[in-house]
């Protein structure tokens, strides 16, 4: 069932979510009308939603952006990942994006997209949200609502939610860059069955699969060679139904061209 896919299966889900800002230069021309950037990371483990896509080994990643000075924004961004099913367990992740992105007054700003997961390889997996956020300043909320999903009895199927708040502030001395993040996942179809042994009777219970996932960030921008962070993600799921909800601690770095 899709649940296996994300209870067994971030910096890097707030990379992939981050669209190139076009901005003015230092000698206030505007910016250019179309820009394209690429980026290659390596993390050693991807946390997604406070949930390994790695089964807590290392990942590497990269995604090519294409911005408009409008606001509009496409791209796709790949990584290796393991969700340690027995059958179609798929070893890449590929995700296709687009959205529009613009200021309200100064300091607010909105931002609108839709996102598809793909699994090659994958059984039931592949899944697509639309979603949207509204930041000031260091402060960011946002919304997530799955429109597609390939299980239709299980989780990340259309339906379910996921609700998210984080806080970045990036004008710490040293270049450094400290970030908190939470966020709330409601599925669906959130009632999990597991058994449990009474005696040598075994009983069928449920328990839901929606959760909490928290985590922070302090990174380092280091010019040339790219941006390094150190991680910690956890999440509460309960253990009953799969989730290792132990802390994950971490390591990254990203190289935007």
């Amino acid at each position: 069932m899709k649940s296996q896919k994300r209870l067994y299966a971030s910096l890097a889900g707030a990379l992939l979510a981050a669209p190139l800002t076009l901005m003015a230069d230092d000698e206030g021309n505007p910016p250019p009308e179309h820009s394209v950037s690429a980026n290659i990371g390596v993390v050693s483990n991807y946390v997604w939603r406070g949930i390994t896509q790695t089964d807590d080994k290392a990942a590497v990643q990269g995604g090519i952006d294409y911005s408009h000075s409008s606001g509009f924004y496409a791209g796709t961004w790949v990584s290796n990942v393991d969700f340690n099913l027995e059958e179609d367990n798929p070893s890449a992740e590929v995700d296709l994006y687009l959205g529009y992105t613009n200021s309200i007054v100064e300091d607010l700003t909105y931002s609108l997209k839709g996102i598809y997961y793909a699994y090659p390889g994958g059984q039931d997996l592949n899944f697509a949200e639309l979603g949207g956020s509204l930041q000031y300043k260091w402060f960011k909320l946002g919304v997530d609502y799955t429109v597609y999903g390939e299980n239709d009895e299980g989780l990340y199927d259309d339906g379910d939610w996921y609700f998210s708040g984080a806080f970045t502030y990036d004008e710490l001395p040293y270049g450094l860059s400290f970030s908190l993040r939470a966020g709330y996942t409601d599925f669906k179809n959130g009632e999990i069955p597991y058994e449990v042994m009474l005696g040598e009777e075994t009983l069928i219970q449920t328990a839901s699969a929606d959760y909490w996932n928290y985590g922070a960030s302090i990174s380092k921008a280091a010019g040339d060679f790219g941006t390094f962070s150190l991680n910690w993600d956890q999440n509460d799921g309960n253990d009953e139904i799969g989730y290792n909800n132990d802390p994950k601690f971490w390591v990254g770095w990203l190289k935007t061209f």
